[in-house]
């Protein structure tokens, strides 16, 4: 259940209607246990997690443990699924997939608390900014305070950036920009770091690494974002790279990393979040395939560790049989898309090998 409300919590809670937390399925309490597996590296590695999946698929989950320090809900922590109505959190999978991580001593990520997609339709429809700022602290007090001691790291903001943005101050038009505007991030990290002090927090985006203004005014964007955070003195502690790479698409290695110094110069950390490789435009053939996807995985993380080695690295699933991929980029040839380090089978291909030598977790 939650924690016990503050006296404001308590008035405003009051007023709107109290909320109930459903679907816990562990036995201590989540705020104990180990942040990281003992083992040393030099870079943590880690994956998304689909619920349904690790339920159903005793060798996904296996290749799971197996292969990483960090796990990350892949849409157990998102609105939709914590927050079937206004009243209600549904912890269900988010706690099963903890439970998983803490009994083979993984580390967990959390994501994420404020971001655009998906958000449920009677979020959607608030108008007023004083609704709309308790609807938004709370849920990310509720949440993170479920999982404080034990997720490390908090996507707090993702995806703010619009696609085309028509300036570095442009962002994304959706209910809390609407009735909060730009403010509605510095609340979300000030509510997020009053949940959970110990927490680093992340202002999580993609598409920033590739040639031309579009991809150029986003990396503007998040700069100027965290140096405002910064400048009034609200915890940020690291920009996200998500990282979703078009094998066809060339990367612009001196905007990445000019944007990547300045990261660096406000003292902050980076994390590669959501790896995977998009092959949709790249020949048939398996083992030509492969070696694409790797090459470009490959330079991307050598451009960003000759500026500043992230402090981890995870890839948007483990296995080509669970990915988001084909949903939008389905192959015109009929074939199975190819982006994670492990194919359909859970055998390692070519980018596992890529990031196991990055991390310093090759055998």
């Amino acid at each position: 259940m939650t924690t016990a409300p503050s006296d404001r919590r308590a008035i405003l809670k009051g007023a709107l209607g109290g909320v109930l937390c459903v679907g816990s399925a562990l036995g201590t309490p989540l705020g104990h246990g180990p942040a990281m597996a003992a083992a040393p590296r030099k870079i943590p590695f880690g994956a998304a997690v689909r619920g349904d999946a690790l339920a159903a698929d005793a060798a996904y989950g296996a290749a799971l443990a197996d292969r990483c320090r960090l796990l990350v809900p892949e849409g157990g922590l998102k609105w939709p699924v914590l927050r079937p109505n206004r009243e209600t959190f549904d912890f269900g999978e988010a706690d099963r997939i903890a439970a998983f991580a803490r009994r083979n001593g993984l580390g967990l990520r959390g994501h994420t608390l404020a971001w655009y997609g998906g958000m449920p339709a009677w979020a959607e429809a608030i108008t007023s900014p004083v609704e709309a700022e308790w609807v938004l602290t709370s849920h990310i007090e509720t949440v993170v305070s479920r999982y404080r001691g034990f997720i490390g790291s908090w996507d707090v903001v993702n995806e703010p950036m619009p696609d085309n943005p028509a300036s570095p101050q442009d962002l994304r038009r959706f209910v809390w920009t609407k009735t909060l505007g730009a403010e509605y991030i510095p609340i979300a990290f000030k509510a997020a770091h009053a949940a959970d002090p110990a927490a680093r927090l992340v202002l999580n985006e993609y598409d920033i690494e590739y040639v031309g203004p579009r991809f150029a005014q986003r990396r503007a964007g998040i700069l100027a974002i965290a140096r405002s955070l910064l400048d009034r003195g609200i915890p940020i502690h690291a920009i996200g790279l998500q990282a979703h790479l078009f094998a066809d698409r060339e990367l612009d290695r001196d905007g990445l990393q000019s944007f990547l110094r300045e990261i660096k110069a406000m003292k902050l950390d980076v994390l590669v979040t959501e790896l995977d490789v998009i092959d949709a435009g790249l020949p048939t053939d398996f083992a030509t395939r492969d070696a694409i996807v790797a090459k470009k995985a490959a330079d991307f993380l050598q451009a960003v560790d000759e500026v500043t080695p992230p402090s981890a690295v995870l890839t948007w699933g483990i296995t080509d049989r669970y990915t988001w991929v084909p949903i939008y980029f389905t192959r015109s040839d009929g074939t199975a898309n190819r982006p994670l380090p492990l194919d359909s089978d859970l055998r390692p291909k070519p980018l596992m090998n890529v990031i196991e030598r990055f991390t310093g977790s090759a055998s």
